[in-house]
């Protein structure tokens, strides 16, 4: 049975990051940036995604104007790729498609799959859906003693964000966590979606870890593992209608490991 947990700290600000109007911007570049029209991305589950992104990214960092970057639907392959920042306006990242890693964990040097890194006023958006392929490593051997697990790819790493919203996106099967939150300030997870076998090992739903103002709120996170884990340095956190299982709920582990001035969660 799922269970509901709700949290709420009275000490946050919660900051949603609104990214509007993109379309039919002036000077400054910005706008929307379609990776199919413009870079010649190919939803045939084949030809690497990672290159037009890229390619998306950058233009739309470089804009002195808001942009929007679009996935179209459809099923397109990604190999470990890293977006980042600073960039000179508000991005949107738009995934309305289903993105898929490599099958096999060989493919990866690093332990991620796709990272945000230093970015300011942010969102991933679109109900698109990031697939991290990872029914194959949950039957190795040596997770239960995190030596082999914690080696594997996170699917999504946000790391050093300030403003940033995650709206209406779906992370399964990634082959380590799902997501992963480090030294961000004022991130909002909504409507986000987790979806993990039972016997999936070390597959948190959301790992935070450093961060001050995490919301995740009105979310599901289904997963073997943590449904989130909360890490040192972590302060000013909501945690507010949202259903875990089968995992093993919410976990507090060393929170209280680096000294802070202040770290409040309330328990309703």
């Amino acid at each position: 049975m799922a269970i509901q947990f709700n949290f709420v700290s009275s000490m946050l600000i919660l900051v949603l990051l609104s990214i509007s109007s993109v379309e039919g911007q002036g000077g400054g570049g910005g706008g929307v940036i379609d990776v199919v029209v413009k870079f010649g991305a190919k939803a045939d589950e084949k030809t690497y995604l990672s290159k037009p992104l890229l390619d998306a990214w950058k233009e739309a960092c470089a804009s002195t104007s808001p942009s929007k970057i679009v996935i179209p639907k459809g099923i397109y392959f990604l190999s470990t790729t890293t977006l980042d920042g600073p960039c000179k306006a508000p991005i949107e990242l738009q995934v309305q498609g289903t993105v898929k890693a490599p099958a096999d964990p060989g493919a990866f040097k690093e332990p991620k799959w796709i990272a945000f890194n230093r970015i300011e006023n942010f969102k991933l958006s679109g109900g698109g859906i990031f697939d991290g392929q990872g029914t194959t490593a949950y039957k190795k051997e040596g997770c239960k003693g995190h030596d082999y697990c914690g080696s594997l790819p996170i699917n999504l790493r946000f790391d050093f964000l300030t403003n940033a919203m995650i709206q209406d996106i779906t992370t399964k099967d990634s082959k380590q966590f799902q997501a992963n939150v480090l030294g961000c300030k004022n991130i909002t997870f909504e409507h986000f979606t987790v979806s993990a076998p039972d016997e999936s090992p070390n597959t948190d739903g959301i790992h935070i870890g450093r961060s001050d103002g995490v919301n995740v709120l009105n979310s599901e996170i289904k997963t073997g593992d943590d449904c989130v884990s909360i890490g040192d340095g972590s302060k000013n956190l909501v945690i507010n209608g949202v259903t875990c299982g089968p995992g093993h709920g919410i976990s507090i582990g060393s929170l209280g490991l680096l000294k802070t001035k202040s770290q409040l969660m309330e328990l309703q």
